[in-house]
């Protein structure tokens, strides 16, 4: 048998362990259908009961939820807070000061430990530095940096003054990069000289300084570079600073900002199925509260547990449970700087064993390609290390397929590890639909169901709810504290794009598509409905990559771009490209491929290459001039051709995009 056990041999229901079921936050599916049936009766006092309990406010909030701009929506908006006051100076209070906050192993191996008293100094000190720069309430931060101690640092500090940070993945190009500076109106850029992973030193400051190259970025003032490696970088006097520098001899103590609770923390952009980037804007009180209600109830969280999500601050989830969860929530964490697979396959395992895990908190990507690792290589595989410390684990980013689900609860967990398969997305600023370790039976494959007061459904094109057993499209029916507030300068496409007029404009579409079971009420995601990829749990527009195809302009005259499923990153690009010369073949077609690969990476990132790229002398189109997309789908996916092609203008260029380079 394969080392991906096979579902069929298991039980398909998985019961919680005794060990939860008895001290779990949510204990047992009766407590779990309390907590939802308090939310149906009274939705409003749930929320604010849970506001008042588990964030701590300057100035009390009366009014809870405010529906006349819907869906604009807010909640508890004349109360004041502060969420790095509720992650840090809270841990002062309450016993933890002494304790440590972060576990930070570098891609070298090298650790340190910094205990909240630390973090917290160190946060106002930065705070204070800002502030005497200029920077205030309001004003957005770019911060473009790899994760790392400093990049907690950086964010908490931001909103610590009120200022509104917007982090970029520190993969994305320097177009991206700029991108967000102009859309997003920065003052100030946070980096680093350079980062390290899998061993190399990549640049950071260098692809900063091209993207303000670009021009139009005159509302950024300063660049302070978080000094990584030392090695020597540009810089620009009067604008370039360094981190360390500016932090010397400032106050170890700062009055935190009071802002109101729809203040926004933070604006973090996510593709879309057009082209330009979205800057999804979440406010401070509802997104906290989120992120810690979900740190103790998905993850049951105990104050003895070491905390571990794999995530870059670069992604919201980690914003969510790098950044903001585990900080409220008083946790041990640990932050790793590099990638699972440096020095070798069995990193992940050799950090749980060498930090004593018990969450551990990680994608379907990752652990597929851990699966093939261990396959070949007996030492690398979990079952060589102790993993004793475990107690529970998470997936994110993208649906567990079942046979990854099983590997992961047998080989990882050793069959006694509850796996929490959380479905949520950027815009809803934390977990939706989830197992709770305490009370959910699980079911691999499938993300269970919804947490208490969150009101999902499946609904057809019309938002007419769907018997179970039918798929159709999910969305959520009334409005949670930490959803998105809208899309940065343009609140027209937040409520076309999320609250589409057809499904009655107070439906939160999802964007994905579900079904729920006949029998148990789960929810399994089908995969998205929109032109929007999902490629080891990032999202990449379709729009964006074929824009960025197109604008090789020596090369390349017209290209559409599909997924097709992938087992290792669950999704993978596939892009159909006419060029403005003949159709090449052979090792020309393979160069040119190479080129355009090269080429999608400058202008996004290396996670956005095309894993196939097929030349046609044209496009699958309509007499209308309509691109075709459900044949390119099928294309990509291997299938025949069984679709009614009458309407196609030119069918024998579906045998020329057969061809893979």
């Amino acid at each position: 048998m394969s080392a991906i056990e096979s579902v069929a041999q298991e039980n398909r229901v998985f019961e919680p362990p005794e060990t939860f079921k008895a001290a779990a936050a949510i204990s047992g599916m009766q407590a779990y259908q309390a907590l939802c049936a308090y939310a149906e009766d009274d939705y409003e006092s749930f929320w604010a009961d849970l506001a008042r309990q588990n964030l701590l406010w300057k100035q009390p909030f009366t009014h809870i939820l405010d529906e006349t701009q819907a869906p604009y929506y807010k909640w508890f908006e004349n109360g004041l807070l502060n969420a790095s006051y509720n992650c840090l100076d809270k841990n002062l209070f309450n016993g933890n000061a002494n304790k440590t906050a972060i576990i930070f192993e570098s891609d070298d191996g090298q650790v340190s430990h910094t205990t909240y008293a630390q973090l917290h100094a160190r946060v106002c000190q930065f705070a204070n530095a800002l502030k005497k720069l200029g920077i205030k309430k309001g004003d957005r931060v770019l911060i473009y940096i790899p994760t790392s101690v400093q990049g907690v640092i950086a964010m908490q500090a931001c909103a610590r003054i009120g200022a509104i940070h917007s982090v970029v993945f520190g993969g994305f190009s320097a177009k991206s990069v700029h991108e967000r500076i102009v859309d997003v109106g920065a003052v100030a850029i946070i980096t680093a000289d350079e980062q390290l992973r899998g061993g190399k030193t990549l640049p950071i400051k260098a692809i900063v300084d091209e993207a303000l190259e670009l021009g139009h970025c005159e509302s950024v003032h300063q660049v302070i570079v978080f000094q990584r490696t030392g090695n020597p970088v540009a810089f620009k006097k009067g604008r370039d600073l360094w981190m360390h520098e500016i932090m010397q001899n400032q106050a170890t103590t700062c009055e935190p900002e009071w802002v109101s609770a729809e203040h926004p923390l933070f604006i973090l952009y996510t593709s879309g199925s057009t082209g330009k980037p979205k800057g999804i804007q979440h406010s401070t009180a509802g997104y906290l509260l989120w992120a810690t209600l979900t740190m103790k109830w998905t993850f049951d969280l105990k104050p003895s547990d070491v905390f571990w999500c794999t995530a870059d601050i670069g992604w919201i989830t980690g914003h969510s449970y790098v950044c903001y969860g585990p900080t409220a929530a008083g946790s041990t964490q640990i932050i790793f700087e590099g990638v699972p697979t440096y020095p070798h396959a069995g990193r992940f395992w050799e950090m749980i064993a060498r930090h004593q895990c018990s969450i551990f908190y990680t994608a379907p990507t990752a652990i597929r390609s851990l699966i093939k690792a261990s396959e070949s290589n007996a030492s690398v595989h979990p079952k060589s290390f102790d993993l004793t410390s475990l107690r529970l684990l998470g997936s994110v980013g993208e649906p567990i397929n079942p046979e990854a689900w099983i590997w992961y609860y047998r080989n990882v967990g050793n069959k006694r590890c509850p796996v929490v398969d959380t479905f949520w997305q950027t815009e809803t600023g934390g977990h939706l639909i989830t197992p709770l370790p305490g009370a959910t039976p699980l079911v691999p494959g499938s993300c269970t169901l919804p947490l208490p007061g969150i009101m999902a459904a499946v609904v057809d094109e019309t938002g007419t709810e769907l018997p179970d057993g039918q798929g159709g499209l999910l969305v959520i029916k009334r409005p949670w504290p930490s959803m998105a507030r809208t899309i940065w300068n343009d609140p027209k496409r937040f409520a076309n794009g999320y609250f589409p007029a057809e499904l009655g404009g107070k439906l939160y579409l999802a964007g994905d598509g579900a079904v729920r079971d006949k029998k148990t009420g789960y929810f399994t995601i089908m995969g998205r409905i929109d032109d929007v990829l999902n490629v080891s749990g990032h999202r990449l527009g379709t729009m964006e990559i074929e824009s960025a195809l197109v604008s090789h302009q020596e090369l390349v005259a017209e290209a559409a771009v599909v997924s097709r499923p992938d087992e290792l990153t669950g999704e993978a690009i596939v892009a159909f490209v006419v060029l403005k010369r003949a159709r090449p073949m052979g090792e020309e077609a393979k160069e040119i491929a190479r080129i355009l690969r090269d080429w999608v990476s400058t202008q996004i990132g290396p996670i956005a290459k095309p894993k196939d790229i097929r030349f046609g002398d044209n496009l699958p189109k309509t007499r209308s001039g309509k691109i075709m997309r459900r044949l390119l789908r099928s294309l990509a996916k291997g299938e025949s051709i069984t679709q009614d092609i009458s309407t196609l203008e030119n069918p024998a260029i579906l045998e020329q995009l057969k061809e893979i380079q």
